[in-house]
């Protein structure tokens, strides 16, 4: 990658990471449906208006709305719903590093379900790498009896889990124009959301949010969806799919830096550990530092 990738990449790790730190305040004036619905809400529209003015169309047929139903459960309202209701337990920087296992369940999930992504030497190792970060990270407490932090941990696991399930179905999407998937999934989400946040939270009985509340909330909607995915979408196509993964070793930097910066949060040394070991394993099913580390030693050995 080039210098401006690099950039737009580390642009793209703040905008996700801060999306942890904009959740924890918008959980002090809303329930985590009514949030996760306000930002789908937002940021469907905002992408619907970026759609039109590039002059792409939706498709209006069954099958197509159906699939972006599917894409906008597995990718928006269930995950984005788990982590916002696992804030309200524990931190944004805990909560991301969690969410970092997504590539890990990816592995496993794509060898299961997929004919031609296959486990191999290093993907397994990076997967047993992986869980000895979450056993870390989860820690002791899973042992003593299911507490409410410990919930809230699985609850971000699944959302990594469902993640992967996204990644994997969303491969039915190839040849479809990257945007055009991003607003129908979004819209998608928005609809979903809407009757059962009606249901449960019932918003228009909820205190007003202040006016902090509602700037974190256009924030999550505006920078964490609308601007992150036209800089996922264009790294996507400039720098390919290997290179995008390399953000998930930077979210929970990102995420981590920003708790501390702006909600003055710590982590413990394990959490630290456990993150660690989670890169590992990142950097395992990556392949590319073994694979450069070889090289090096070959070359040096000359």
């Amino acid at each position: 990658m080039d210098a401006r990738q690099w950039l737009l990449l580390l642009l793209l790790s703040l905008l996700w990471g801060g999306s942890f730190v904009l959740v924890e305040v918008v959980l002090e004036a809303l329930p985590p449906m009514t949030l996760v619905l306000g930002r789908v809400g937002f940021g469907a529209l905002g992408l619907f208006l970026l759609l039109w003015v590039r002059g792409l169309r939706l498709p209006t047929g069954f099958v197509a709305w159906r699939d972006f139903a599917i894409l906008g459960l597995l990718n928006n309202a269930l995950p984005f719903t788990l982590i916002a209701w696992g804030q309200v337990t524990i931190s944004g920087g805990l909560s991301s590093i969690l969410n970092a296992t997504a590539p890990l369940f990816t592995v496993v999930l794509a060898h299961l379900l997929t004919h031609d992504e296959r486990l191999n030497g290093g993907k397994l190792t990076g997967v047993l790498l992986g869980l000895v970060g979450v056993a870390a990270l989860v820690g002791p407490g899973a042992l003593a009896g299911l507490g409410g932090e410990v919930l809230a941990q699985f609850a971000v696991l699944a959302a990594a889990c469902s993640y992967a399930l996204a990644g994997i179905f969303g491969r039915r999407f190839r040849n479809q124009p990257p945007m055009v998937t991003a607003t129908g999934m979004v819209i998608a989400s928005s609809l979903l959301m809407l009757p059962v946040v009606a249901v449960v939270d019932q918003p228009w009985r909820l205190p007003n949010p202040d006016v902090v509340a509602w700037g974190a909330l256009l924030g999550l909607a505006l920078l964490c969806t609308v601007m992150a995915y036209q800089i996922y979408f264009r790294l996507l196509a400039t720098a390919g799919a290997t290179n995008v993964l390399l953000v998930t070793f930077l979210i929970p930097v990102s995420a981590v830096l920003l708790g501390a910066l702006l909600l003055e949060e710590r982590l413990s040394a394990v959490q630290f550990g456990g993150m660690a070991f989670i890169g590992l394993g990142l950097a395992a099913v990556d392949g590319r530092a073994l694979h450069w580390l070889r090289r090096t030693l070959h070359t040096g050995t000359r």
